[in-house]
């Protein structure tokens, strides 16, 4: 992530959501914001979409990545509201990149709180200002720079409760953890006082050389962007892993399986574009 403003991989999910508002039907997952917060149009989008040598451009106009990013968001809200009506009132969003569920939170009484790098926040309070995106008093900004600060001390102080039931979002983020940074956080999250719950996702191994080989190009891709792929999780030992930190309601789902959850049919996508998801997967789990 550049130091100022926020890391390729937040920007391209942003586009990609954008996109998926003007290109796909059925629609998956609706975003009123994601073009406003990036100060782009339908038409610049379409644009882009028609530049698939352009490293974004690639990644918008990609069919299967784009409905993704638009399923994982969608699980995570349907997650969220669950949790709401369970009695839940506090969401964590970590790494909250240009996510921009805090500005279309349809529930008045819960806090969200929006854990991000100084940096990335410094730019999207720019980008909100110059949009006129209001940010309700629900919402809370938690800067945070991992190197120097520590994750529980500084949403103590935001006010988050660890007493009170919550639930963390966790997307686009733990694949560039090593293991144990990714457990330390889990651990974190295990820590508050039950019920607590956390979505995120996820890269597997590949299971044929041509996956691998598919995987590792783009590794080498983001990896030469300054954002490199650092672990990938089998979900049996993800499963157990959440199993011994206390989760015992677990919803682990393929990329694939959780976008013909929301299409209501099969995805038909080409090879190339069904092998960008096929590691992913994305898992809920609750203590």
């Amino acid at each position: 992530m550049e130091n100022n403003g926020p890391s390729r991989t937040a920007l391209v999910t942003a586009y990609a959501r954008a996109y998926h508002q003007i290109a796909d039907r059925p629609t998956i997952f609706a975003d009123t914001l994601a073009a406003s917060l990036l100060g782009t149009t339908a038409n610049e989008l379409a644009e882009l979409s028609a530049r698939p040598n352009d490293d974004l451009g690639a990644v918008v106009s990609d069919r299967a990545r784009r409905l993704f990013f638009a399923a994982r968001a969608r699980f995570a809200e349907d997650s969220i509201a669950r949790a709401v009506d369970s009695g839940t009132r506090q969401v964590v969003v970590l790494g909250a990149g240009l996510d921009t569920f805090g500005y279309r939170n349809p529930h008045p009484d819960v806090r969200v709180f929006e854990i991000d790098h100084p940096a990335t926040q410094a730019w999207k309070r720019d980008r909100l200002s110059l949009a006129d995106i209001d940010y309700p008093e629900t919402l809370t900004f938690v800067p945070v720079d991992f190197e120097k600060q520590d994750l529980a001390t500084e949403l103590d102080a935001a006010g988050f409760t660890r007493t009170g039931p919550a639930i963390f979002v966790w997307l686009g983020v733990v694949f560039y953890l090593t293991p144990s940074a990714a457990r330390a956080t889990l651990e974190y999250i295990a820590g508050q006082t039950p019920p607590v719950e956390v979505v995120f996702d996820y890269l597997q191994p590949a299971d044929t050389d041509e996956d691998r080989a598919h995987l590792q190009a783009r590794a080498e891709r983001l990896a030469r962007a300054g954002e490199p792929f650092v672990s990938y999780l089998a979900p049996g030992e993800v499963i157990r892993n959440l199993r011994e930190l206390g989760f015992t309601d677990i919803e682990d789902r393929a990329a694939q399986d959780v976008i013909e959850m929301y299409l209501g049919q099969a995805a038909d996508f080409e090879a190339e574009s069904a092998r960008t998801v096929r590691a992913s997967r994305i898992l809920h789990a609750r203590r």
